[in-house]
């Protein structure tokens, strides 16, 4: 939780984790509303029960009544023994809703009846069961705008409305990369049993600057990727996939050693210190120490500047 968004997302998830309320964490893909989800339920009165997560996008809608409710043995072809659903196995804890805006829509009457009584059948059962779970959702987009366009019934909308948490993508949280690799290489490190990566300033800063659209899901699966190819080795520019260039486009123009830097009262005092300690980086080689020295500034002032995204260290092959 190092950004500042973040930090706000905690105290508010804090406050009401432990609370009887239903969750909604909206957010693009890979952001990790799963994550925070856990967490909710991790601080919450629950903890100790199960937290069993269910992608609405991703089970066929044939088989979705008997993935969340279970079936009895025959209740179709194929089903040679009894087995518990989701909302069984979630009993005492957490049902994590993930994608809700994309359940089928004869589901959501379902998962409505049983959120008025907490009782449920399995698939070509005859006996009604009871379940004491808490659900908690993520979806890629207000659910409202889903109920406009008919895609969502307002009678669940209503009735699962809680708390809604807008967890924004990473290239909005700049300051949040550098711990996240430093975590992501501990975890695959110890995971895959291999020595950490070593990183050069410009990966740093390339990692930095990119946009993330696959958000946390990417940044991990990157560092996994290169915990496994250049594990206890140094990775160079060239050992990162090419989109990571392609998402750069054209830099603007940084004056070289020894070129005058040119600079237009036009731009305001803000952005001219942000032009001069950008190009003293550049003529320091991305060192940072070097170029804190050389504007008689602290070294931490600069990579302050570099982690909000405010100043890009310029990349010179590795």
């Amino acid at each position: 939780m190092q950004s500042a968004a973040m930090r706000r997302l905690d105290r508010v998830l804090r406050s009401v984790a432990d609370k009887q309320v239903m969750l909604t964490f909206i957010g693009e893909s890979g952001v990790g509303k799963e994550v925070l989800a856990r967490r909710a339920h991790e601080l919450s009165e629950r903890r100790h029960g199960p937290f069993v997560p269910i992608n609405c996008a991703a089970i066929p809608e044939s088989l979705f009544e008997s993935e969340l409710f279970g079936h009895e043995r025959g209740a179709f072809t194929g089903a040679s023994e009894r087995a518990r659903g989701k909302i069984e196995a979630a009993d005492g804890g957490t049902l994590f809703f993930d994608e809700i805006g994309e359940m089928p829509a004869p589901m959501q009457a379902k998962i409505l009846r049983f959120l008025d009584n907490r009782r449920f059948m399995r698939v070509g059962g005859t006996i009604k069961l009871e379940a004491d779970v808490r659900l908690m959702c993520a979806t890629l987009r207000p659910l409202a705008q889903d109920v406009r366009a008919g895609r969502f019934r307002a009678d669940l909308y209503y009735r699962i409305e809680g708390v809604t948490l807008h967890v924004p993508p990473l290239r909005e949280r700049r300051s949040a990369i550098v711990p996240l690799i430093r975590q992501f290489i501990a975890e695959a490190t110890a995971r895959h049993r291999v020595e950490p990566p070593r990183l050069t300033r410009s990966v740093r800063a390339m990692l930095l600057q990119y946009d993330w659209p696959g958000n946390v899901r990417e940044l991990r699966n990157l560092i996994e990727r290169l915990c496994l190819l250049r594990g206890g080795r140094q990775v160079r520019l060239h050992d990162l996939p090419e989109h990571l260039y392609a998402s750069q486009g054209p830099r603007e123009h940084v004056a070289p050693a020894g070129e005058p830097l040119v600079l237009s009262l036009d731009d305001g005092l803000d952005a001219m210190l942000l032009k001069i300690v950008e190009a003293a980086l550049t003529q320091a080689g991305g060192d940072t120490r070097r170029a804190a020295a050389r504007l008689r500034i602290s070294t931490r002032t600069i990579q302050r500047y570099i982690a909000t995204g405010q100043v890009r260290v310029p990349v010179r092959g590795g």
